[in-house]
């Protein structure tokens, strides 16, 4: 038992690395791509396709802007990357890419949403100059708890009472052009490429496919994909760019194996010193996250559990609890 739950981690994180080891690999990663060619106009038509899978209707990009957070720390340059585009309707569509595990990403998701109603509204302007924001996060980690691997959030009013969504009255629709109350507030999107399983049933899946990949399924239709099997081959590169690339694409390999060493040191301190303080070196959260999914299937006991994964009952009754499972 001991050696199966070490032998579960050791894939857990080994995933995560192998995926940054296959370079080169035909076609430009997205986040290299944002980050030196999709900023340039002749490329819009690469991200309006994605986003134009994503949202299930056409956009338009008009600008590229500054986006939130150009980061050039070297602790953070390889680990994010974002783009915000201005669409024709003058909407703000701010996607952001993201490889490592943030607790407080949901929190960032809202803060970076706030912060671009803020900065794009003047002080003397009415309330109706706020600028409509669409947040599209791709993560390559386990964000939250679910199993699908694409998410959708947006804002309504139901009633307590009735269970009746609030709408916008005639002259709402008149003056701002809205149908639906959700249309004023952020719109967000979340993409777990990881929880994706390579099969692409659909158009949107075939853009997931080459998130996940930095490659394009055998046959696909999906707007933009053609201009990226164009575009965004590494054999378009000059000989410098191909140097950068492999040691962009190097450095998320060692990113990578320095989690993979952390959690592994962890395991093994933790095993040492006890389960306690086992928590705080990165133990704990593995061995969690399996009661969890334990517990939602529903196939084994309770006592099961515990003895599955080296707990105590009343912990996996804890954990049931605290987790409403």
């Amino acid at each position: 038992m001991f050696f199966c739950f070490f032998s579960l981690i050791v894939s857990l994180v080994s995933k995560q690395s192998n995926r940054f080891m296959k370079f080169p690999r035909p076609l430009i990663s997205f986040d290299w791509a944002i980050k030196r060619l999709l900023r340039q106009k002749a490329n819009y038509s690469i991200l309006e396709g994605f986003l134009s899978e994503l949202f299930r209707f056409d956009v338009m990009i008009q600008n590229i802007l500054e986006s939130q957070s150009q980061q050039e720390d070297a602790a953070d340059k390889y680990n994010c990357v974002d783009i915000l585009c201005e669409s024709a309707d003058q909407e703000l569509i701010l996607v952001e890419l993201q490889y490592n595990s943030e607790n407080d990403y949901f929190h960032r998701m809202l803060y970076g949403t706030s912060k671009l109603i803020c900065d794009h509204i003047n002080l003397k302007d009415d309330y109706d100059k706020v600028k409509k924001v669409y947040s599209v996060n791709i993560v390559y980690f386990e964000l939250g708890q679910g199993d699908d691997y694409v998410y959708y959030g947006k804002n309504e009013f139901k009633g307590i009472h009735t269970n009746t969504i609030l709408q916008v009255n005639a002259k709402q629709r008149e003056m701002y052009h809205k149908t639906e109350v959700h249309q004023i507030y952020p719109e967000y999107y979340i993409i777990r490429v990881n929880k994706f399983d390579d099969i692409a049933k659909d158009t949107l899946d075939e853009w997931i496919y080459y998130l996940k990949n930095n490659s394009l399924p055998e046959h696909y239709k999906a707007k933009g994909l053609q201009k990226v099997a164009e575009q965004l081959r590494v054999d378009n590169m000059t000989e410098q760019e191909k140097i950068n690339y492999n040691a962009h694409c190097k450095e998320l390999a060692i990113r990578s194996n320095e989690i993979e060493t952390a959690v592994l040191e962890g395991f093994d301190k933790g095993v040492d010193v006890g389960f306690d303080k086992g928590i705080s070196l990165g133990v704990e959260k593995t061995k969690l996250e399996g009661i969890k999914k334990a517990l939602i299937r529903k196939k084994l006991t309770l006592e099961e559990i515990a003895e599955d994964f080296e707990v105590t009952l009343d912990f996996v009754l804890k954990t049931k609890a605290d987790f409403n499972l």
